[in-house]
């Protein structure tokens, strides 16, 4: 399949929202991603319900909520209410993290399990067929803009011979640091879904820039 590319709505200029939703429509990319932050799980707050409902009511394209947050099960209806197609939490906030992909799926909603820096690859081995896509973080979460780390590489390879050894149909997304310097290399290790912030946002041309990341 050919790469996804879902612009983090986190970097947008949130006084014209709408513009740049509309930008978003109107380009080359695939989804939108939305970070959804709470000060606990990760040292950021974002924005919650009422931001997302107004984000889906312009959006023409699916929206990828990535959730970092605690106690992610008791608002899985409430992001499916809001417009999320795609609903991501933290292997690292879960305990009972099968049964929260159940209910995210019950709900009508395609299921991701994130993974920050330090936790191992092999830690999704007995999720890995149940879920539609593995967001493997490229940054320490809570803040755009950061450094990307060099050993994400690595985890690409290392998902791609889990999910062929679990015949698992999940997608590799990269979030965080992705840029018009690394995204070349990151869809030659094999990954299928590109994040894109600060590259997309801080662009004299988002939208060209965009095409840039989708033409690989």
């Amino acid at each position: 399949m050919k790469h996804l590319i879902a612009p983090s709505i986190l970097s947008a200029n949130f006084a014209v929202l709408q513009s740049d939703i509309e930008m978003i429509n109107n380009s080359n990319a695939d989804w939108f991603h939305v970070d959804v932050m709470d000060g606990v799980f990760v040292p950021n707050i974002s924005f919650g319900f009422p931001v997302i409902k107004a984000i889906q009511r312009f959006a023409k394209k699916p929206l990828d909520v990535h959730l970092m947050i605690v106690e992610p099960d008791k608002y899985i209806q409430p992001f499916k209410e809001v417009g999320a197609n795609i609903l991501t939490v933290h292997i690292e906030a879960c305990t009972h993290l099968h049964r929260t992909i159940q209910a995210i799926k019950n709900s009508g909603m395609k299921a991701g399990v994130a993974i920050n820096p330090h936790t191992p690859v092999q830690a999704l081995s007995e999720i890995i067929f149940d879920i539609d896509l593995v967001c493997v973080m490229s940054v320490n979460p809570g803040f755009g803009g950061q450094k990307f780390i060099e050993n994400t590489y690595s985890k690409i390879s290392q998902l791609k011979t889990l999910i062929a050894e679990k015949n698992s149909s999940a997608l590799i997304e990269i979030d965080g640091g992705v840029d018009l310097n690394n995204y070349k290399k990151l869809l030659q290790f094999g990954a299928n879904v590109l994040v894109a912030g600060n590259t997309v946002f801080s662009s004299k041309l988002p939208s060209e820039t965009i095409t840039i990341l989708k033409n690989g």
